[in-house]
């Protein structure tokens, strides 16, 4: 199972980029999917998380600005970041919890990683 992440890049304070994560291999189900950031000399931490029903929870700094949304049929989650700000600056990985079959156990599995830098 691989998760690949796409769509980072560089753009100015109050643009816009859509990231990508789509999940490939031996997969039979995909619960919860999100995506987490993770700037320089800091810590990675959640930016939004969206469940197989489509449920959705933001970090506080990314709330208005930022939408997740999923499709289910391409094991796909998005990330539409508008309103960029310099402090979004960071790396943006996708994480997802898999079942690669029906009795399996829920694995989680992160993306390789994707940056966005914002310049003001």
């Amino acid at each position: 199972v691989q998760l690949q992440a796409s769509g980072g890049g560089l753009v100015q304070a109050g643009g816009s980029l859509r990231l990508s994560c789509a999940g490939s291999g031996s997969i039979f189900s995909i619960d919860a999917m999100g995506w987490y950031r993770q700037a320089p000399g800091k810590q990675r931490e959640l930016v939004s998380v969206i469940t197989s029903g489509g449920s959705t929870n933001y970090a506080d700094s990314v709330k208005g600005r930022f939408t997740i949304s999923r499709d289910n049929a391409k094991n796909t989650v998005y990330l539409q970041m508008n309103s960029l700000k310099p402090e979004d600056t960071a790396v943006y990985y996708c994480n997802a919890d898999i079942k690669t079959r029906r009795m399996g156990a829920r694995q989680n599995y992160w993306g390789q990683g994707t940056l966005v830098t914002v310049s003001s």
